[in-house]
C-alpha cells in the first residue's frame, strides 16, 4: 500500500473510477430512465445504442491515433475530454430534452461515449508506460489499483440514482452533478502523470492486428465482456419484473460491484503466484456456476439472488483485473505507446454492450414485457430470465474454450 501511494497509484484508481462511472452504469440507468421519464420505446433505445457502437467502428481506432498524436499535450487533451463528458452527462440526466427525447438521448450519449473512449485510450496507454517504469510485476500491481478503483466507481455510480431518490426529487440530476465533481477531482489527481518522455514512436494498428496473441486477447475480451453486457442491460428489468422486487435494485447492485471490488486485489495476488491464465480460467468457470443460479429464481427470491450477486460479483473481479493486465503486458512488448491498442480494446468492450441492447431489448418488447409496474405475460418473464442468466453462461463458456487454447500466454 505504501509503495502504491508513493508511486501515485491512488490517482490511477480515482481516474479509473471516473471512467467506470461513465461506462457500465449508463447502460444500466439511461435506457430505463428514458423509458420511464419520456416514454421512449425499448426498441428505439436499443437501435440508438447499437448505432453509436457502429460509429465506434470508425471512431475508436481514430481516437487511438489522435491520442498518439497528442501524447506530448495529453494533459490538456484529457482535461478537455473529461469536461466534455461531464457536460454531456449533465445534459443526459439533468436537462429536459429541448428536442425529441430519442434525438437528445443519441446526441448526449455520443458526447459521453466519445469522451469516454478518448479518456480510456489515453489512460490505459499511459498505464503501460507507468507499469513499465515500476519494479516487479508492474502491470499486475497497477491493474490491482486501477481495476479496484474502477469497480468502486461502478459501485457508487450504479446505486447513486437509487440512493439519491430517497432524499431528492431529481436523483438522476444529482448523479450527473456528482459525476461532474468527480471529473474535476480525477483531473486534478492525475496532474503530472500524462508524460510522454522516453516513449518510442507509434507503430500503428498494423503491428497490433498482425500479432496473433493480441488478436486472440481482443477476441477473448469480446466474448468475455458479452456476459457482463447482457446481464447489465437486463439487470433492472430482472429485479423489478422477474424477482418482483422493485426498490431492491440499488442494494443488489451495490452488493454485486462491492463484492467485485473487494475480490479484485486478491485475484491479482493469486495471478502473480500461480499465473494469470490459470487463475482467470478458474474464475470464469466459477462465474458460470455462481451466475447460473439466477436461471432458477422467481418472484420473491431476493435473498437467494443476493447470494448470486455476492458470488458472481467476486468472480467478476478476476475478469476485470486479469484480462486487461494480460493485454497491457502484450502491448508493452509489441507496441509500447499502446494508444492504438487500447483504441481497439475500448471498441471491443463497448461493442458488446450495444450489441446486447440492440439484440435483447427489442426481443423483450416484442414478447410483451411491460415496465413501470404493469403486468407482463408469463412468456415474456420467462424469456427475460433466460436472456438475463442463460445467455451470459453460454457466452462465458465460449470464452473459456478460447482462452484455454491460447498457448502463448506465459503461465509463470
Amino acid at each position: 500500500m505504501k509503495s502504491g501511494i508513493a508511486q501515485r497509484l491512488p490517482a490511477y484508481a480515482l481516474f479509473a473510477s471516473l471512467l467506470s462511472a461513465a461506462g457500465l452504469p449508463i447502460y444500466i440507468h439511461a435506457p430505463k430512465f428514458y423509458v420511464d421519464e419520456y416514454g421512449v420505446s425499448l426498441a428505439a433505445l436499443g437501435s440508438v445504442l447499437f448505432g453509436l457502437r457502429l460509429l465506434d467502428v470508425v471512431q475508436d481506432p481514430l481516437l487511438g491515433r489522435l491520442s498518439e498524436k497528442l501524447r506530448f499535450r495529453r494533459g490538456w487533451a484529457v482535461t478537455i475530454g473529461a469536461l466534455v463528458m461531464a457536460g454531456a452527462m449533465i445534459g443526459l440526466f439533468a436537462v429536459t430534452p429541448p428536442v425529441l427525447p430519442i434525438v437528445w438521448f443519441a446526441a448526449m450519449l455520443t458526447l459521453v461515449f466519445s469522451g469516454f473512449s478518448f479518456l480510456t485510450i489515453c489512460f490505459y496507454a499511459q498505464g503501460v508506460a507507468k507499469a513499465d517504469a515500476m519494479e516487479g510485476k508492474g502491470h499486475l500491481n497497477l491493474a490491482r489499483w486501477r481495476e479496484t478503483g474502477a469497480l468502486l466507481g461502478v459501485c457508487v455510480a450504479s446505486v447513486a440514482p437509487v440512493a439519491l431518490g430517497s432524499i431528492m426529487d431529481a436523483p438522476f440530476a444529482g448523479f450527473a452533478i456528482g459525476f461532474a465533481v468527480l471529473a474535476l477531482c480525477a483531473i486534478a489527481a492525475m496532474t503530472g502523470e500524462w508524460r510522454a518522455a522516453d516513449l518510442p514512436p507509434s507503430s500503428g494498428f498494423g503491428t497490433i492486428l498482425k500479432d496473433p496473441l493480441a488478436r486472440k486477447l481482443l477476441l477473448i475480451a469480446l466474448l468475455n465482456a458479452a456476459p457482463v453486457a447482457v446481464s447489465s442491460t437486463l439487470f433492472l428489468f430482472y429485479v423489478e419484473i422477474a424477482l418482483d422486487a422493485p426498490g431492491w435494485e440499488g442494494p443488489l447492485l451495490l452488493l454485486f460491484f462491492l463484492s467485485a471490488a473487494i475480490a479484485a486485489p486478491f485475484w491479482g495476488l493469486l495471478a502473480e503466484r500461480y499465473g494469470g491464465k490459470r487463475i482467470l480460467l478458474i474464475a470464469m468457470v466459477l462465474g458460470i456456476v455462481s451466475f447460473g443460479g439466477a436461471l432458477f429464481l422467481g418472484a420473491g427470491d431476493v435473498l437467494l439472488f443476493a447470494l448470486v450477486c455476492l458470488a458472481s460479483g467476486a468472480v467478476l473481479g478476476a475478469d476485470l483485473t486479469l484480462l486487461p493486465a494480460m493485454f497491457a503486458n502484450r502491448m508493452a512488448q509489441i507496441a509500447p505507446t499502446a494508444a492504438e491498442g487500447f483504441g481497439l480494446w475500448s471498441f471491443v468492450s463497448k461493442f458488446t454492450l450495444a450489441l446486447a441492447a440492440v439484440a435483447l431489448l427489442p426481443l423483450l418488447e416484442n414478447a410483451g414485457l411491460q415496465t413501470a409496474g404493469a403486468e407482463s405475460p408469463a412468456e415474456a418473464v420467462r424469456l427475460l430470465i433466460l436472456l438475463y442468466a442463460g445467455v451470459p453462461c453460454i457466452l462465458k463458456a465460449f470464452a473459456i474454450v478460447l482462452l484455454s487454447r491460447v498457448r502463448e500466454i506465459d503461465e509463470t
